[in-house]
């Protein structure tokens, strides 16, 4: 008589099946808050500082090359123009993040304090992960699964690269180690992302304090009319004080490091 052969039963923690099914979504949920704290305590990561913006930006020298092939008749010479007018905003926050990341090298040996952290993608992202980079500082990188073209940053720290597949548990990682906010020009994700943090601001529902600085005063006059929300009676006159509003790397970094060295220094790690 043949030897009967034994069924293989997967555990449940290794079914596959089970895993990525909508039953098992708390499981999945919750491994995007457990596996970047891991992360983020074994890497002595106590806070960060938030750079957002738009993803579309380009740095000033792929901007100058795409405007001299538009010029040439290879593209669209006004909006070649447009990008290198905002490119200008990419290089603000690979310096900014540059000098912050110097600033806050020097504050610890042991602890890592108020660390450049971005959505990990192009744009403003790539330039502030960048210049933490080049001040030679670890920086944070949380992206998010979307059905959008491959895209590289090479300059987020491995071992601080995240790829996240719920916003919400993404968007819980910026605002918990979140210290500081830069918010730099952009589109609907960056709009979303401001007044969510303002929205806990307002409410109290985060009670650390929260430096956010709104880079580019015209643009964000454009864009965002806070004083038609006070004349609307919508907000108040000091919700309009939530935000500092700047076109200067040295006052961004100046108000941020005073933020900073007056209401968090010396208290490390998350407070919401």
């Amino acid at each position: 008589m043949t030897e009967r052969r034994r069924r293989r039963i997967a555990t449940a923690f290794s079914n596959q099946s089970f895993l990525n099914s909508k039953d098992a979504r708390v499981l999945r949920i919750l491994a995007e808050y457990l596996e970047p704290k891991s992360r983020f305590e074994r890497l002595r990561v106590d806070d960060t500082i938030v750079f957002m913006g738009s993803a579309r930006l380009k740095s000033r020298e792929q901007a100058e090359a795409a405007l001299r092939a538009a010029e040439a008749g290879d593209g669209d010479l006004e909006r070649a123009r447009t990008e290198l007018q905002m490119s200008g905003f990419y290089e603000a926050a690979r310096l900014l993040a540059f000098r912050l990341t110097e600033w806050s090298k020097a504050l610890d040996p042991k602890e890592r304090r108020f660390v450049v952290c971005t959505g990990g993608g192009p744009g403003i992202m790539e330039a502030a992960n960048r210049g933490a980079a080049e001040a030679r500082g670890m920086n944070v990188g949380l992206t998010i699964s979307i059905p959008v073209e491959e895209f590289d940053n090479p300059y987020v720290t491995r071992e601080l690269a995240f790829h996240f597949h719920y916003f919400f548990m993404r968007k819980f990682w910026f605002a918990y180690l979140a210290k500081a906010v830069i918010v730099f020009p952009g589109g609907f994700g960056t709009l979303d992302e401001l007044f969510e943090l303002l929205t806990l601001v307002q409410t109290r529902k985060m009670t650390k304090p929260m430096p956010i600085v709104l880079f580019g005063t015209e643009y964000w006059r454009q864009v965002v009319d806070f004083d038609a929300l006070v004349r609307h009676g919508t907000i108040d006159a000091r919700d309009v004080e939530l935000v500092h509003r700047t076109d200067s790397v040295d006052d961004a970094y100046d108000w941020i490091v005073s933020s900073l060295s007056e209401h968090a220094l010396d208290q490390p790690g998350p407070m919401l």
